[in-house]
């Protein structure tokens, strides 16, 4: 895609945050650290307005927790429509991670993820959306 240059005036104080987020973030350049806010902007707006997205939903859960399994797939089951892929990591003997590989409206994707995370037995759960151009 072809680059187009422009100018910016931000105020000192807005500059110096610009700089930070650059240097937080690791960013090469300044661009690169617009470039960034613009799109998550983007994808911001993709959720308010119910937009098709794509993304990743991580759960940590203690598979000896009754009937934790048979609730997740269950609903996974109930979402099916929504759910690219999924992958199990076992952390250790007790605690395992799931990602769960989603694309839909950003409505049904919180929905979805809201309901996983409230199983019981779930110790943290975790949405990530982005658009999906």
């Amino acid at each position: 895609m072809p680059v187009k240059r422009f100018g910016v005036s931000l105020e000192e104080e807005l500059l110096d945050s610009l700089d930070k987020l650059v240097i937080d973030h690791q960013f090469p350049n300044r661009s690169q650290a617009i470039r960034f806010l613009i799109k998550k902007n983007v994808v911001e707006e993709r959720w308010k307005w119910d937009m098709e997205v794509a993304g990743a939903l991580v759960l940590i859960y203690d598979h000896h927790k009754r009937d934790i399994l048979k609730k997740m797939t269950s609903l996974q089951h109930d979402y099916h429509c929504l759910i690219l892929s999924s992958q199990h990591i076992h952390l250790d003997h007790d605690m395992c991670l799931e990602t769960i590989t989603v694309r839909g409206k950003a409505s049904k994707l919180m929905k979805l993820a809201d309901k996983l995370k409230a199983i019981k037995g779930i110790k943290h759960g975790e949405l990530v959306m982005s658009g999906t151009h």
